[in-house]
């Protein structure tokens, strides 16, 4: 029998844990082996959850990488402006990649990455697990199979939803584009690299606004303290009040980024001191809260991208328009539908997927075993994506945040040309 695949975790946050319990599901593929993370308690956590010895538990990744290589692959879920050193190092060592998006908050960076894992032949995969979620996947078989003739326009909704925008984007990591990334990057690299896909082709130009007009502080209710838990005024009907969110039984995977400890000692304390006990209205956040992007592709296609705070629901939408029909699709609730033009009918698509609808749609395991398969097969699997691919939807990305604060239309050949003067 074949030897199981060996991982490292570098990183063992909550993706971290999320990319690493899909190898539980299948043992005799993968194995997790040793892990590195400055934080204790979830450096030991995971040690914990899989069996690690505490020789192959490091602080840092300078402490695993000053040893002999430990697996055949790390999985990299560090924060977005750590992701450079550790994956270079990883690369130089023998190491295999799984890295979570973005690559990185640097263009040149996300390049000189991608030209490492060419340099020593190794794979490097970035978390795009969109792409491997059915939804998408039946979506691109569809345009694949014509069956909307030839395609032309995309319109792409990312509803964020505001309970998300709060969390992860005012009082969360990702709320500052300096310590983290533009919102553009850090939350839709993964659709940019889906209407790429889709497009089937390179972008071309792009043109972007957006703004952060909600959350700030001339929006906060009259009295509003700085922190909610001291004595705000509209608690009882505010829906952004931290208390209904974090202190809460069963608070998920919310209540974790708040505190490591799920006492409800530890996350008052989080309340009073950490992140998310701010009001939403008087934090440091600078991304937007909502954003539109247009896009033009090779083959003539064009394609609109909309982000919002302002949706009840965290899910995407999409229509795709072709020269013989169209496609309206609902992730949320794995819904495709198909007109053709002139037959007066209706087709719908409602898959099942027998893991549920977990995961972005079933993509995060999906994405663990395509990367193990690939790196098994020694380069006879064919992956669904590939760091070229990826680095494509990070430079729409780039293009689409300078034309934003630049307000103007941005080539991406000019990212091209840079990339070139960068090798």
């Amino acid at each position: 029998m074949t030897k199981p695949l060996t991982i490292t975790m570098i990183g063992a946050g909550l993706r971290g844990m999320i990319y690493s319990k899909a190898t539980l599901k299948r043992p005799g593929e993968m194995k997790m082996v040793a892990v590195a993370d400055p934080d204790e308690v979830r450096r030991t956590r995971f040690q914990q959850k899989f069996d690690i010895p505490d020789e192959k538990s490091f602080t840092n990744w300078d402490e695993l990488f000053a040893q002999p290589r430990q697996s055949d692959a790390v999985f990299i879920c560090t924060r977005d402006q750590d992701h450079f050193e550790p994956t270079m190092k990883a690369l130089a060592a023998g190491y295999h990649v799984l890295l979570e998006k973005p690559i990185s908050p640097s263009w040149e960076e996300c390049v000189a990455m991608v030209e490492q894992a060419e340099k020593y032949d190794r794979i490097l995969t970035i978390c795009h697990v969109l792409r491997y979620a059915p939804f998408f996947q039946k979506i691109k078989e569809l345009l694949d199979g014509g069956r909307i003739g030839r395609l032309m326009t995309i319109q792409h909704n990312e509803n964020i939803g505001y309970w998300h925008q709060a969390h992860s984007y005012v009082r969360g990591y990702f709320g500052r584009s300096d310590v983290a990334s533009p919102i553009i990057l850090a939350k839709s690299c993964h659709d940019m690299d889906i209407l790429s896909w889709f497009a089937g082709g390179d972008c071309l130009s792009v043109a972007s606004y957006g703004h952060l007009s909600h959350f700030r502080p001339e929006n906060a209710p009259p009295g509003a303290p700085k922190r909610c838990i001291e004595g705000c005024p509209v608690s009882d009907t505010c829906v952004y009040y931290a208390p209904d969110t974090y202190l809460i039984e069963n608070g998920g995977w919310k209540a974790e980024a708040a505190s490591n400890d799920q006492s409800y000692e530890a996350l008052y304390k989080a309340m009073v001191e950490g992140p998310f006990g701010r009001c939403v209205y008087h934090c440091d956040n600078d991304v937007v809260d909502h954003q539109v992007v247009s896009m033009e592709f090779e083959n003539e296609i064009t394609a609109v991208f909309t982000l919002s705070a302002f949706t009840e629901k965290c899910n995407r939408t999409l229509k795709l328009m072709g020269t013989e029909g169209e496609i309206r699709a609902t992730m949320e609730t794995n819904e495709i539908e198909i007109r053709r033009f002139g037959s007066g009918e209706l087709e719908q698509i409602k898959l099942v997927d027998p893991e549920g609808h977990v995961g972005h749609g079933g993509g995060d395991n999906r994405l663990v075993f395509d990367f193990a398969k690939s790196i098994r097969s020694q380069g006879t699997h064919s992956s669904s994506t590939s760091a070229r691919a990826s680095l494509q939807s990070h430079l729409m990305a780039f293009a689409a945040e300078q034309s934003r604060v630049e307000k103007r239309m941005v080539r991406l050949e000019d990212y091209h040309s840079k990339e070139l003067q960068h090798q």
